[in-house]
């Protein structure tokens, strides 16, 4: 199948064309060149935006290498227009196996960086396997990539510093819940083409990424169940007017399931017994684990692909159980993932982290949060591009604050 890279690099010319902030900070990169001399590696979601922060980071005098974080999300057109740009390889396709995942992680690290940039956690977890003693850091994305630094933080044995970029207010607040609330809608719409107002939808997890998608759920006219294991955030879903129930119990009135955990096997195989006929699974999460492709085709007598993206599961009794992408993220395997406005602000959070590094290192090996003073400045880049103003505190306002929190 040939390749369109014409449309790759239209593709990433629109998503430039609405990144104000990743546009801002290229014009100081080009003439300070904070990356100069620098190796970074990126494993993450390969599309447009994606793309357009690879050739930021190499505008900043980095060679940068990049490859996929799930086989799934690559975008050919966009990793085959992003080859063609100087000091950039590429190593990713759609849809690669488990072995040619691993081996595109491993050619991506063969250039020694000194700092990564990753989306789940599997650059760091490769790098950990076989250590380079060059690597300064870097930061880690996604919810579920900071709870597997957390693990190696505590039991010492990080052996690099790692900023958790996934943490930062720049980030969660706006890529976990409005992106996650818009695109996971989006990847449902384009592969499945159904009507969601009237329907039982429930939202495993109550995160803010589930809480994304439950706010959307509840806009579009569904009726909306919140299934959560924390119990302060089952009070929130029920104080914003939410169902919270246990999985096994909503399952059997759901027409929608949409996992939002970073956990594995939150639908498990009892619940999934007792699912009504026609019910549409799937994930939000990083990993493939909490919907099991394996366990659905286990419990199946016949199993056929329906439309693209959606597989059907014929249970013994005859129901008919739908998985969305294979189980993998529906946003990305599905759709484009967020939008564009929303990854402009997260891919400044990532960007400026890792200029930050640099400034700071050596570091102890451990687990960072993103200064402050880095949130406050993207969040008033991101103001000011929109034409927004906001009050400033006075030097009495100041000296107020600064006397009753003493």
């Amino acid at each position: 199948m040939s390749i369109n890279l014409e449309q790759g690099r239209n593709k990433i010319d629109w998503a430039k064309s609405r990144m104000p902030l990743l546009n801002l900070l290229r014009k100081r990169f080009l003439q300070e060149l904070p990356f100069a001399g620098k190796r970074i590696s990126m494993s993450i979601h390969l599309e447009a935006k994606t793309a357009c922060l690879a050739v930021l980071l190499r505008d900043g005098g980095a060679q940068v290498h990049v490859t996929g974080s799930n086989p799934l999300s690559t975008q050919d057109e966009i990793a085959g227009a992003l080859a063609e740009e100087a000091n950039i390889k590429v190593f990713a396709r759609h849809g690669v196996s488990s072995d040619e995942y691993t081996e595109h992680l491993v050619q991506t690290l063969a250039h020694e960086p000194h700092m990564i940039l990753d989306d789940g956690g599997d650059l760091m977890t490769l790098l950990h396997k076989s250590p380079q003693d060059q690597v300064i850091g870097g930061c880690e994305e996604t919810t579920t990539g900071v709870a597997r630094l957390r693990i190696l933080a505590q039991e010492g044995k990080l052996l690099f510093p790692m900023y958790a970029v996934n943490d930062a207010r720049m980030k969660s607040l706006f890529d976990n819940r409005y992106g996650t609330g818009q695109s996971v809608w989006d990847g449902i719409f384009r592969s499945t083409n159904l009507l969601i107002a009237g329907k039982n939808v429930l939202v495993v997890g109550y995160g803010w990424c589930g809480r994304g998608i439950a706010l959307r759920a509840n806009g579009l006219g569904a009726r909306v169940t919140v299934a959560d294991v924390d119990p302060v955030r089952a009070l929130e879903a029920l104080m914003e007017g939410l169902n919270v129930a246990p999985v096994a119990e909503a399952v059997r009135d759901a027409d929608l399931v949409i996992t939002a955990t970073g956990c594995a096997d939150v639908v498990p195989e009892e619940a999934l017994k007792g699912a009504k006929d026609g019910i549409v699974l799937c994930n939000a999460g990083h990993f493939n684990v909490e919907v099991r492709p394996d366990t659905l085709a286990k419990m199946a007598v016949s199993q056929r692909t329906v439309r693209d993206g959606v597989e059907e599961y014929t249970m013994p009794d005859g129901r008919h159980l739908y998985l969305l992408g294979e189980g993998r993220l529906v946003n990305l395997a599905l759709g484009d993932g967020h939008p564009v406005e929303i990854m402009d602000m997260s891919f400044a959070v990532q960007a400026l982290t890792l200029e930050h590094l640099l400034h700071v290192a050596p570091l102890e090996p451990t687990l960072y949060s993103v200064p402050s003073e880095l949130d406050d400045r993207i969040a008033r880049m991101k103001l000011e591009s929109l034409g927004v103003r906001i009050d400033a505190l006075t030097d009495q306002q100041r000296a107020y604050l600064g006397h009753t929190s003493s």
